[in-house]
């Protein structure tokens, strides 16, 4: 059954048509990933959906007697309000409910009439089946899901930071009970254990759930249909995310076939109507005037129905000038420590980082990264220890939010400034990070977040830089500006220190994992899945048995980097190569099979979907190979 239509929506603000003609159905008990660029029009079509906001033109259905929960806005609360009040509020139903049961508990004292014992009956049944008698329960096991500690809960709401809001309202909206979730970004603001939970709490969520997310991994983890808005328009595909961008390069290259052929078709016609005329001409023959005209019209209905040549993404510029790093080592971490006030943040830390690493430094949200990050820029000091780097290190720092000292210069003006440079060649340089036309004379204070963090990257490509430090560098970017920045840092050849809680990104280019947690630091040397697998394997051990929580693995809390024998290395590359070799093979294999099956629709999706999938192995089987070349 449908739970949510949408026939022909359309949408104005202003003279801006936002969504034209938007139309798809979502059925009971499906999770939707609703995806588009920043400003496509996604969270006014939520807006819409939840009656927050009308349309001007359409129809919308929505199966009656449904309770949606939606995480946009942050409600507003009463000053003294504390956020355990905020979480408890979400049964305010339940709790009206109470209040019935116990007014019609105390009517039957004096009135035992059959209908009365009959809703006294259901209400009960309904309190029941709505939690109410496990409230306090139901809020401990989501805040411990979510993240919000007993201290948290005692604080007022009004005290909190925008992420500490935003992550109490996903939980008040999770314990709502609704049928409908509507939720905007609900990863924002949330650690990986908790992206965690909420991934298996939609797994398990007995009801329809759309959401809004730039998160791939989570999209791909919770969502079986996918819709993207672009241009105004709504377009649905069934399956995750990378389904979709596998069915939507099928669709491209079938667009682009039809495309090719009609054009062709109307090159023909031309050269044909032409030779007409000219036959007519010398001829003098009104007939073949005629004919050429019919031709003529009959080439104008195929021009007007021609398929449109499909968009392709513009790439933006991978001219990273690193400088030549000589020496094994980047980075240097010896026994640092903080601490704010009485509590210690970071606990004699250790790190060595060397030349062409790429760590990816993870913890729980306070745990002490940021603080970290600025003890190795030197922005802070610590209360012990050092930090030392090598001596033809080059540093840039990507922090989360990106700032610069004249925010109301122009593009233009802040690339010449910057770099020296003519207009003509800051031009050409803009124009490879997609800043063309007139955004070149947009001032930066009025720039996106993804639109800043491509500016400070163009600036730091061009200064010769050969260690990167990012904190949070995917974070408030629509999924195109994400694999716009992989581009861009896959052609770095430096060494990459970086904290995120987007595990695509993470998945991608993490070749080590460091942790922090309560103050001490730990290094897994292996990439974000084996990481995984050692923390499973770890909490099964510490389920089993708390005598073997002391098997540790490949973690190591201290700066030296064991190496494997020479031995191991070759027996690695051997192993690696004939993996590559294989993958080679079968790559070349699909090519032919997808001339063979062109017309075969289904098996052509099933290459495409396999073709894809052995070229990311591919690359990150050439990556191990140059990897254990340099141990």
């Amino acid at each position: 059954m449908a739970e949510i239509v949408l026939k022909d929506i359309h949408k104005y603000y202003g003279t801006q048509h936002v969504l034209k003609s938007v139309s798809f159905e979502i059925f009971e008990d499906t999770v939707v990933g609703l995806i588009g660029k920043n400003g496509a029009g996604k969270t006014t079509l939520f807006k819409i959906i939840s009656g927050a906001e009308g349309y001007d033109k359409g129809e919308l259905q929505m199966a009656r007697g449904r309770r949606v929960g939606v995480l946009d806005q942050i409600p507003e609360y009463k000053p003294d309000t504390t956020v355990y009040q905020v979480l408890d509020s979400a049964f305010c139903d339940v709790y009206e409910l109470k209040d019935k049961i116990h007014n019609m508990a105390a009517k039957m004292a004096y009135d035992n009439s059959p209908q009365l014992i009959k809703q006294y009956g259901e209400a009960l049944h309904e309190y029941e089946a709505r939690g109410g008698y496990t409230i306090e329960t139901s809020i401990k096991k989501v805040c411990n899901g979510i993240g919000i500690d007993k201290e948290m809960q005692d604080r007022l709401f009004s005290d909190l930071s925008g992420g500490e809001k935003t992550r109490v309202n996903l939980a008040r909206i999770i314990l709502t009970d609704a049928d409908i979730l509507l939720l905007d970004e609900p990863t924002n603001h949330l650690d990986i254990n908790a992206v965690e939970w909420l991934e298996e709490y939609l797994s398990t969520f007995s009801g329809t759930v759309i959401v809004i997310s730039h998160d791939r991994y989570f999209l791909d983890k919770i969502t079986e249909k996918t819709i993207e808005i672009e241009d105004g328009l709504a377009v649905s595909y069934d399956g995750n995310y990378s389904k979709y961008a596998i069915i939507k390069e099928q669709r491209r290259i079938e667009q682009l076939k039809r495309f090719e052929q009609e054009q062709r078709k109307i090159k023909q016609l031309e050269a044909a109507v032409k030779r007409m005329h000219d036959w007519a001409r010398r001829a003098d023959n009104p007939k073949l005037h005629k004919r050429a005209f019919s031709m003529e019209k009959r080439l104008d209905r195929i021009q007007k129905d021609a398929t449109p040549k499909p968009r392709k993404e513009r790439k933006l510029s991978k001219a990273f000038k690193s400088d030549v790093f000589s020496g094994a080592e980047v980075l240097s971490i010896k026994g640092i420590r903080k601490s704010y006030e009485s509590r210690i943040i970071l606990d004699d830390i250790n790190l060595l980082i060397r030349n062409g690493d790429r760590l990816v430094l993870l913890g729980n949200n306070g745990t002490g990264k940021t603080t970290l990050l600025k003890i190795i820029q030197g922005e802070l000091d610590p209360d012990a220890g050092m930090v030392r780097k090598g001596p033809s290190v080059k540093t840039a720092y990507l922090p989360q939010i990106v700032q610069f000292d004249e925010p109301e210069l122009t593009i233009l003006e802040t690339v010449r400034r910057e770099l020296i440079i003519d207009e003509g060649s800051a031009r050409n340089l803009l124009a490879g990070f997609l800043f063309t036309g007139d955004d070149v004379f947009k001032t930066v204070e009025n720039l996106s977040g993804g639109e800043r963090s491509r500016l400070k990257l163009c600036l730091l490509m061009q200064k010769g830089v050969n260690f990167l430090i990012l904190d949070e560098p995917t974070n408030h970017l629509d999924i195109a500006s994400r694999e716009w920045m992989e581009e861009v840092l896959d052609d770095f050849e430096g060494t990459i220190l970086f904290v995120s809680h987007d595990r695509y990104f993470i998945r991608k280019f993490a070749k080590s994992v460091c942790e922090l947690e309560e103050g001490k630091l730990y290094v897994f040397d292996g990439d974000y899945e084996e990481y995984r697998h050692w923390r499973r394997y770890q909490a099964q051990q510490k389920q089993g048995s708390e005598n073997n929580k002391a098997k540790t693995l490949k973690v190591r809390s201290d700066s030296r980097i064991r190496k494997p024998s020479p031995k191991a290395i070759e027996k690695k590359l051997n192993k690696t190569e004939e993996d590559i070799a294989f993958t080679e093979h079968r790559l070349s294999e699909i090519e032919e099979e997808m001339e063979m099956y062109a017309t075969d629709y289904e098996r052509l999706s099933e290459l495409l979907a396999e073709k894809k999938e052995l070229e990311a192995q591919h690359e990150e089987l050439i990556s191990q190979w140059l990897s254990l070349q340099n141990e």
